[in-house]
Parts: C-alpha cells; structure tokens; sequence
C-alpha cells in the first residue's frame, strides 16, 4: 500500500513488477475493476464442455484459457490451441497449457490463424487486440462459435486523456460493438448475442497506474516513467489528495456463428 511512501518509491515498484502474462494479482489492494455480469472465463468453460476442437486466439500467458478448461474438465475437446504473439506470453502459456494438451502456436496478432480451413467448432478469445473476423469466420467449421470478451470503446479513458490530453472522436468510437458486428457479419457470422457493460475501475496508488500503462501498453502508446514523470507526479499527488483515481473500463460479450449453408 502506498501510505507513507513517496513518490520515488512507488513509481520504482511499479515499473519493477514483470509484466508477462494477465494474472492481475499484484493489483489487489493496488486497484479495482469490477468484473461483468456474465462471466466469461467461467463461460468459456461451458462452452469448451460442449466442443470437440477448440482454439483460444491471443491467449496471453494461458491463464484465462487455463481456468476455462478446469472449469470445462472432463468434458473438453480432444484438440485444444492457442495462439500468442508475445514471445515472453507465448513462453508462459506453453508452460501453462500444454501440460493440459493444449499446443500453443506462436503468431503475430496481425496474422493469418497458422490453421487449416474448418479446423475448429469453437474459437474463444478474452480482449483481442484486433478480432481477424475473416480468419476467424475461415477456421470454423459451419455451425461453429466465436465466443469472445473484446474490450470497447473509450476503455479507461479517464487515465489515458490524463497523459494523452482529449482524444479525437474516431479513437473514442474505436472497438465500437456494433462496428465490430457489421464487420463479423461482412465476415459471414451472424451474432447471435451481444452485450455491453461499463465498469467502475479504481487506482489507489500511482504503482498500480505505472504497472498498469506497462502492462496494458496500447492505453498510452510507448510509455516510460521518465517520459511521462509530470503527468505522474500531479497524478500521485491527486491521489494523496482526494483518494483513488476512478476510470470506467468497457467490455462486451460477442456469440457468433458461423451458418451451416
């Protein structure tokens, strides 16, 4: 916790913590994100349950994909993948799943999916960077699910304004759920759910908020402590004053199909 320590000292921790991964654990008693109401991780494992080939596009370090599949355990698909284009992620992820018969393949976000054609009935994926719905909509057999968490527009932006300054209006209607479903459904998914939800976010110390922009690194694009260090300091001092930092992440849960015709 950040009482009775200076600025100095936090902002030293937060930019020491190793950033592989999304276990978000440091944070606890950092900072807060409430979760949304349908449960995704927990989700994807009822959905794994039902499926017989499965891939878990940009898993990160595994760990959601991980919890899914305990949670789908013993009903789960004989061929399981992942894929990850971090090296550092990519290096945990193979540590993490394939001793739970998942193959991570490590590929750029921006990639073709390294699969064959109709590979697979259920493609899961928490927070891509950029959904491939082409790529997608190709790897599905027909009748098969895209079952998704993306994050949605003007996520954090109460931080991110705090170091960028105002954004214009076409990075505020970036990630916009209904943008990305025409682009599923120009894919050839129909959506067959899609829901949205905006989520209060506290940062208690000025720690948390450099871990953060570290590991979260498209919030604010090529951030250092040192370039930074102003908008830091009158952030900390912010915090001393009035408490925590409150932002509003977004989010929103996408179930699409690929059509049997």
């Amino acid at each position: 916790m950040a009482e009775n320590r200076t600025f100095e000292d936090l902002v030293a921790e937060g930019a020491a913590v190793p950033t592989e991964g999304w276990d978000f654990s440091w944070f606890e008693g950092r900072a807060t994100e409430a979760r949304p109401s349908w449960g995704y991780a927990r989700s994807a494992g009822h959905r794994l349950a039902g499926a017989t080939a499965a891939l878990d596009v940009q898993t990160g370090g595994g760990e959601v994909f991980g919890f899914a599949l305990g949670t789908a355990a013993p009903a789960r698909p004989v061929l399981l993948a992942a894929t990850e284009g971090w090296p550092p992620n990519a290096a945990k992820a193979t540590a993490l799943l394939r001793p739970r018969g998942v193959v991570v393949v490590a590929a750029p976000e921006d990639a073709p999916l390294p699969f064959a054609d109709e590979a697979f009935d259920l493609v899961l994926s928490r927070h891509p960077v950029r959904p491939q719905w082409r790529e997608i909509a190709r790897v599905l057999r027909p009748g098969g699910a895209y079952f998704a968490q993306h994050v949605g527009p003007n996520s954090v932006f109460e931080l991110v304004e705090h170091f960028l300054g105002p954004q214009p209006d076409e990075s505020r209607s970036d990630r916009h759920p209904e943008r990305e479903r025409a682009e599923a459904e120009a894919a050839g998914l129909e959506v067959v759910e899609l829901r949205a939800e905006r989520l209060r976010m506290e940062f208690h110390d000025i720690a948390a908020v450099v871990h953060f922009l570290r590991k979260v690194i498209w919030m604010v694009p090529g951030f250092t402590v040192t370039a930074y260090e102003p908008r830091l300091r009158a952030l900390h001092e912010r915090i001393e004053a009035e408490g925590p930092f409150v932002a509003h992440s977004t989010r929103h849960l996408f179930d699409a199909r690929k059509p049997t015709e």
